[in-house]
């Protein structure tokens, strides 16, 4: 596979891509999927290219994702937090991310609280920019990844049903998913409170709901987002075990979906609250596999932004 099946220097989104675009990027970490199976997890693929990761925000699954995904492709990789670079010193975003760029690194892969924020890189930097999550707009990988995990485990995506369940106006892994899996062919379902459901979230081609219960019906895959109090105001829930009450998914609520149904949840869990440890830990999750396609999906990624030769998987 090339990178002129993929047309884009950056991935800044879910929305921009094609179905074909994301087929191409879940195809090629299928390839690269196997390289974690092996003893020695890399290949030379990426020698000589260079990873900035510039988290502004706190991360351990992406942030840890995509180091090992670049390390696996041999590449040179550093990575830097807010508290680690001079934003912390009261220099500007772009002042920052324009001295990384002198350095001439390949690929700067960005968190920032601020939507927009990697679209803004991207039209004043040299190098490829990969969006790690952009305040409440996107988080491109999650969904890829999320499909990665949905395609392996169901081997299809079109025709399935989803439904996602929890604080969806805060979350840019909802928004990502929407996207993604509607070009997919996958019918997808919203719930959660209506003081966390967006106005007009149906015009992205969903069904919304204000109660979990009927998005879980027959459902092939049951997607559970935290609920993110730090980006809340306040008010919007009486409490966490009202919410657990009413909005949390346990085995009960679950059973209403297809006996073969499968539970997912991007993490960071909060348990007890959006779901019940013993739906975490049971035989339908896949959260931890949704974790190691992570590492194969941003392998893919970085490998099609980057301008690398052809991949070696062997």
């Amino acid at each position: 596979m090339s990178q002129s099946s993929f047309p884009h220097r950056h991935l800044l989104g879910i929305e921009p891509l094609s179905k074909g675009d994301i087929v191409t990027i879940l195809d090629l970490a299928d390839t690269f999927a196997t390289i974690s199976e092996k003893p020695i997890k890399r290949v030379p693929t990426l020698r000589g290219k260079t990873v900035i990761n510039f988290f502004m925000e706190a991360s351990t699954r992406t942030r840890t994702s995509f180091e090992i995904a670049g390390k696996r492709l041999s590449a040179d990789v550093i990575s830097l937090s807010a508290s680690g670079s001079s934003v912390a010193k009261g220099e500007t975003l772009m002042d920052t991310a324009k001295n990384l760029d002198a350095m001439r690194p390949d690929v700067i892969v960005v968190r920032h609280s601020s939507a927009g924020s990697p679209h803004w890189l991207a039209k004043n930097l040299s190098c490829s920019i990969v969006n790690a999550g952009d305040g409440a707009h996107e988080h491109p990988t999650q969904a890829l990844l999320d499909c990665a995990t949905i395609r392996r485990e169901k081997g299809r995506i079109e025709g399935l049903t989803v439904a996602i369940l929890g604080d969806i106006t805060h979350s840019r892994v909802a928004r990502s998913n929407i996207h993604a899996l509607g070009k997919l062919g996958a019918k997808v379902r919203v719930a959660g409170p209506r003081t966390l459901l967006p106005e007009g979230i149906d015009r992205l081609g969903c069904e919304a709901f204000d109660r979990v219960e009927p998005a879980i019906e027959g459902a092939d895959v049951v997607m559970v987002l935290r609920l993110q109090s730090e980006r809340q105001a306040r008010g919007l829930i009486p409490n966490t075990r009202e919410y657990a009450r009413y909005f949390g998914l346990n085995a009960r609520r679950l059973a209403a979906a297809k006996p073969d149904a499968i539970v997912m949840h991007p993490g960071p869990m909060n348990r007890g609250v959006e779901i019940a440890p013993d739906v975490a830990d049971g035989e339908r999750s896949v959260i931890l596999d949704q974790v190691t396609y992570g590492v194969a999906v941003r392998m893919a990624v970085l490998y099609l932004v980057s301008g690398a030769p052809e991949p070696d998987g062997g």
